[in-house]
């Protein structure tokens, strides 16, 4: 699996890997939330709603204040986003960094942002940021 890290378990990963895989040729996008109390977590893709979708995504404004109210109703932290990069690497590009802190502080404070690589149709690779030192790194 092109993503296996531990922390996250293996049927969030595996979903947010479909997910993205099926949106190919444009880019996917989603959330993925945590609940603290009972320690489940939620895959949700999201609508890649940006103009371009072959090279940058924008969530749909409707379904990310519908999320955001459930994770609230819910008890639920957003804990990363994620999105893929269509035949690149999954590096932090200067337009995802303008999105996540467009005034350089993040706009999510503490939460992931997990870019994967999506080739052919497939995911070859995932790389998680983190908000660190002003920046967003590895």
């Amino acid at each position: 699996m092109p993503w296996s890290d531990p922390r996250w378990p293996e049927a969030v990963r595996r979903e947010v890997i479909q997910h993205l895989e099926s949106c190919y040729p444009l880019e996917g996008c989603g959330v993925i939330l945590h609940a603290p109390g009972d320690g489940s977590w939620r895959v949700c893709p999201l609508r890649n709603a940006s103009p371009r979708p072959v090279h940058a995504y924008a969530f749909a404004a409707e379904e990310w204040l519908a999320v955001c109210v459930q994770a609230e109703t819910r008890g639920e932290q957003v804990v990363s986003v994620f999105h893929s990069h269509v035949d690149g690497p999954p590096t932090f590009s200067s337009e995802d960094r303008s999105l996540a802190a467009p005034a350089g502080h993040p706009l999510l404070p503490g939460v992931s942002y997990l870019i994967a690589s999506v080739h052919r149709g497939c995911v070859s690779w995932v790389s998680e940021y983190v908000w660190r030192d002003g920046d967003f790194q590895t």
